[in-house]
């Protein structure tokens, strides 16, 4: 098996992506390129500057959490289980908790803002700085942290405030210490387990892999790492890191603008943030949420659970977002030429469908009625420019049920 450096050398990036951060806009002119460099190279890594970074440090930090947020989060305040890897440095700790996708969500059930959900290691779950033992125990309360949407982090923040009421649990922006990354590409998700440890899941900074790592972690307790990301394994791995540095197996020539993980996502229908998914209007199991590990429907009560048990034991969800691409009359993709929140009409009837909630260059994704979406009859069209056509694509992460469950409707019907 080549090493892990010899593996990297193998996928060199082609010159639209060594560009790519200083001309987005001429990467998704090309945008059939992208795609096809996108399955087969990689892994790149973004600096996702819409998120912003928070901090909950207490001994009610899980508790708070718990009755807010859609996920189940208890196992935060667990004794990690989860092997960390092969590697052991004295600051990456042997074994981790894996991070959550989380929602908050009104009280009518209405999605407000996203949430990645890590538990910081403590110092008595990782070695001591000689190697030799664990480090030693310490008082020090739980901490947590969450990459958030940074468009509404003020506006969080006070939504948090507010709930906190006597909770015993402090909220702080750290987004100038610490910064969200992506690392995600074809070749990535498509690994073996044993291939890509110890490349991703269990490199962490100090790790053994990563020189450049070890040298950036003098006098850095934390540990940090990445880690799968919570939703979907195809959509790479995720952490937070030190604002000050790039995060170790980020090669120079694999850095990408944040607009390339927004192509990745939006290729395979997931939205991200409250811009993407409506705040106070989004209804969560539309926006496919429970496929992506963001709802927990066995935990106790939490601002906004009824509307939604209600809605997936129900088990009638008529529309749902979807990715889709634009093409002419001869079935060539058009670029730049479907702008945000475009209706999407059927052609014969002239009834509305949905709209195109994100466009970028050919490609689209948004709430579509699923009767619609998959009737295969191809008379999807964007209202106002008819002579371009709506393709939907299901996602290979759907689960099976999904479209069954709406044939089983559409003929009883």
């Amino acid at each position: 098996m080549p090493t892990f450096r010899a593996t990297l050398k193998l996928c060199k990036i082609s010159s639209p992506f060594r560009n790519f951060h200083r001309s987005p806009a001429r990467l998704f002119s090309q945008n059939h390129q992208t795609r096809r460099n996108l399955d087969r190279s990689g892994p790149f890594g973004s600096l996702l500057e819409s998120r912003s970074v928070i901090r909950f440090q207490g001994p009610d930090a899980v508790k708070f959490l718990q009755g807010l947020v859609t996920n189940d989060v208890r196992h935060f305040g667990d004794e990690p289980k989860e092997e960390t890897g092969t590697l052991t440095t004295t600051n990456l700790a042997l074994k981790t908790v894996p991070p959550v996708y989380a929602a908050l969500l009104n009280p009518q059930g209405r999605f407000l803002y996203d949430l990645f959900l890590y538990r910081q290691s403590r110092p008595d779950e990782k070695l001591d700085r000689t190697g030799s033992g664990p480090g030693p125990r310490t008082d020090e309360p739980l901490t947590l942290f969450a990459d958030v949407d940074a468009s509404v982090l003020d506006e969080l923040l006070n939504c948090l405030r507010k709930y906190k009421l006597r909770s015993k649990v402090d909220i702080e922006d750290v987004s100038k210490e610490l910064s969200c990354w992506q690392r995600f590409g074809g070749s990535i998700h498509a690994k073996p387990a044993s291939e890509e440890e110890p490349e991703a899941a269990s490199v962490g900074w100090g790790g053994t892999h990563d020189r450049a790592g070890v040298a950036s972690t003098q006098g850095n307790d934390y540990g940090w790492q990445w880690f799968k990301d919570p939703r979907l394994d195809c959509l790479g791995f995720r952490g937070i890191f030190p604002s000050n540095t790039t995060p170790p197996l980020v090669e120079a020539d694999k850095e990408s603008n944040e607009q390339l993980y927004l192509l990745w996502r939006l290729e395979k229908g997931v939205a991200e943030g409250s811009n993407e998914i409506p705040k106070g209007e989004a209804i969560p199991l539309e926006y496919n949420l429970a496929g992506l590990n963001a709802i927990s429907f066995d935990k106790g009560c939490y601002v906004g659970q009824e509307l939604v048990a209600r809605t997936h034991h129900r088990g009638v969800i008529r529309k749902r977002l979807v990715p889709f691409k634009f093409v002419d009359e001869s079935g060539n993709e058009v670029e730049q030429k479907v702008a945000p929140g475009s209706e999407i009409v059927n052609a014969k009837s002239g009834k509305r469908v949905g709209s195109a909630g994100t466009a970028i260059g050919s490609r689209g994704m948004g709430v579509l009625r699923l009767e619609e979406a998959f009737k295969g009859s191809n008379d999807l069209r964007i209202k106002g420019q008819e002579d371009i056509k709506v393709e939907v694509v299901k996602p290979e992460w759907w689960p099976a049920e999904w479209i069954q469950v709406h044939e089983q409707q559409t003929a009883v019907g």
